[in-house]
C-alpha cells in the first residue's frame, strides 16, 4: 500500500495542471495516474494550432502545449504512472481516499491518499446513444477516433464525408479531412446554432466552402458492408423530422460530432453527487465535491471549448487540495462550525443553463471568485445579472452568446458579504 499526499486521476492539461499547482504549494508526495501510454491526454491528437494563446501568449499546437506541461511536470520530480488504469476510488475510516488501480508491469496496485483530485476527462456520444436509423456498416466513426486515425495513425477513414453534428472537434475535423484529400460535403446540426466556437465555423467550414446546415439531421443510413450513403432532413422547433424534406447524399464516412460526456463512473462509485446538466460533479468555490478532499477540474467537471480555461481551474483544483492536504487531522473541522458556515447555492435562471462552481462560501473567497457559465440558445443583446435576495450585484452586457462558447463573470467577496445561510444567489440572462 502506497501512501500519498495527493493523487491525480488523470494526465491530460487538467491533471497536470492540477498536480503541477499542488507542488508549487508545497506539497511533495504527489502522484498522477493515467490510463495511456503517455501524457497529454487529448491534446496528443489535437495536431492543429489555436492552444495556449491566453497561457502562453502565443498560438500552440496540442501537443506543443501539452509537452510544456509535461516538461514541467518531470522537471519538478513529480512522478507518475501511465499505462495505468484506476478501477475503483473509496474512503478509509480515517477519511483518506483509497485508489485501487492496475497495470500490465505490477497488476493490481492500492493506494491510499489524503486528497484527490479527479481529472478524467470526457469521451465522446456514440452511435448507440444518437438511435439512428438504418444498417451498422463500416464507416461510421465519431469525430474523435477519426481524429486519432487521422493524425497518429496515418490512416484516412474514408474519402466521402458527411459530419453530423456541429461541435468543435467535428469543425476541425471537416477542415482536417478536406485537408487530406477527402470531400466533405455537409456539416449537419440538430440545432438552429453550431455547437462549435465561432472562430472553428469561419476558420473549419467558410474557409473551405464546406456547407453548415442547421436544423438538419440523419434520418436514414444507407450500406450494409461500408456507408454507401445518408439521408438528411430538416428538422422543427421539436426536433423531429418534417416529412418530404429529405435529402439523400452519397458518402461512404459518416462522421458523428453530438457531444462531449465527462467520464465520471468513478465519481458516481465514490458517492461525488453529480449534476443533470452538466454530467459533472457538483462542485463548490475550491471546486471541491461533496465527498470532502475529492475535488474535480477540466473536463470531468463540465466541457470545456478552451484549453486554457483547463489549466486555469485546474490549477485552483490543485491548490485547493494541496491546502487540504496539509491540515494535520483530516477531520479537524469543527463540525458544528461546518454546519453553521454560510453556503450559498448558485441558481440559473432565464436562458443560463448551468454555473461552476455550484455552491459559494464567502468565508473561502479570498477577494473574488471566478464563475463560468453556459447559455441554452443564441441570445443578442441581453444582460446577465447576479442577484443576492432581492440585491443585484453584478451585471455584464452581452452582444451576443451562444451554447457553444463559454462566458464568465466575478463575484467580489465584499458583494456577499451580508448574505445569509438561507440565501441564493440568482444568474438570470434579462433583455438588455
Amino acid at each position: 500500500m502506497e501512501r500519498y499526499d495527493l493523487i491525480v486521476v488523470g494526465g491530460g492539461p487538467a491533471g497536470l495542471s492540477a498536480a503541477l499547482s499542488a507542488r508549487r504549494a508545497g506539497m511533495r508526495d504527489i502522484l498522477i495516474l493515467e490510463r495511456d501510454d503517455e501524457l497529454g491526454g487529448i491534446l496528443n491528437q489535437c495536431i492543429h494550432s489555436g492552444f495556449g494563446l491566453h497561457t502562453f501568449q502565443e498560438e500552440l499546437t496540442g501537443p506543443e502545449y501539452a509537452a510544456r506541461y509535461v516538461s514541467q511536470v518531470q522537471q519538478l520530480g513529480i512522478p507518475c504512472r501511465t499505462s495505468t488504469m484506476v478501477l475503483d476510488l473509496s474512503l478509509t475510516a480515517s477519511g483518506e481516499k483509497l485508489v485501487t488501480a492496475m497495470n500490465r508491469r505490477e497488476g493490481l496496485l492500492s493506494f491510499t491518499a489524503r486528497s484527490v483530485v479527479l481529472a478524467m476527462g470526457c469521451r465522446e456520444r456514440p452511435r448507440g446513444a444518437l438511435n439512428l436509423p438504418g444498417y451498422r456498416p463500416a464507416g461510421i466513426y465519431t469525430a474523435g477516433t477519426a481524429q486519432r486515425l487521422v493524425n497518429m495513425e496515418g490512416f484516412l477513414p474514408g474519402r466521402e464525408v458527411v459530419v453530423l453534428g456541429s461541435g468543435d472537434i467535428g469543425l476541425i475535423m471537416a477542415r482536417r479531412m478536406t485537408l487530406e484529400g477527402a470531400r466533405v460535403k455537409a456539416v449537419a446540426e440538430l440545432m438552429p446554432y453550431s455547437g462549435g466556437l465561432q472562430r472553428n465555423i469561419v476558420q473549419c467550414l467558410e474557409d473551405f466552402g464546406i456547407p453548415l446546415l442547421l436544423s438538419h439531421t440523419v434520418v436514414d443510413i444507407r450500406g450494409k458492408d461500408r456507408v454507401t450513403g445518408v439521408t438528411l432532413a430538416e428538422v422543427d422547433d421539436d426536433r423531429r423530422p418534417i416529412p418530404g424534406t429529405e435529402e439523400e447524399i452519397a458518402c461512404d464516412t459518416l462522421l458523428l460530432s453530438c457531444g462531449l460526456l465527462p467520464e465520471n463512473e468513478l465519481s458516481d462509485k465514490l458517492g461525488v453527487a453529480l449534476s443533470p446538466i452538466t454530467g459533472g460533479p457538483i462542485v463548490n468555490e475550491s471546486l471541491e465535491t461533496n465527498i470532502p478532499g475529492v475535488f474535480a477540474c477540466g473536463n470531468v467537471l463540465h466541457v470545456h471549448d478552451l484549453v486554457d480555461y483547463v489549466s486555469e481551474e485546474a490549477g485552483r483544483a490543485g491548490a485547493c487540495a494541496a491546502a487540504y492536504a496539509a491540515r494535520a487531522d483530516l477531520s479537524d473541522r469543527d463540525p458544528q462550525a461546518v454546519a453553521e458556515e454560510v453556503s450559498l447555492t448558485l441558481r440559473p435562471e432565464g436562458g443560463i443553463r448551468y454555473t461552476v462552481p455550484q455552491t459559494v462560501r464567502p468565508a473561502h473567497i479570498e477577494e473574488a471568485l471566478l464563475v463560468r457559465y453556459r447559455v441554452g440558445a443564441v441570445y443578442t443583446d441581453c444582460t446577465v445579472s447576479v442577484w443576492l435576495g432581492d440585491v443585484c450585484i453584478m451585471k455584464q452586457k452581452k452582444k451576443k452568446v451562444t451554447p457553444g462558447e463559454m462566458q464568465q463573470f466575478f463575484l467580489k467577496k465584499e458583494a456577499l458579504s451580508a448574505a445569509g445561510a438561507s440565501d441564493d444567489i440568482f444568474v438570470r440572462l434579462e433583455k438588455a
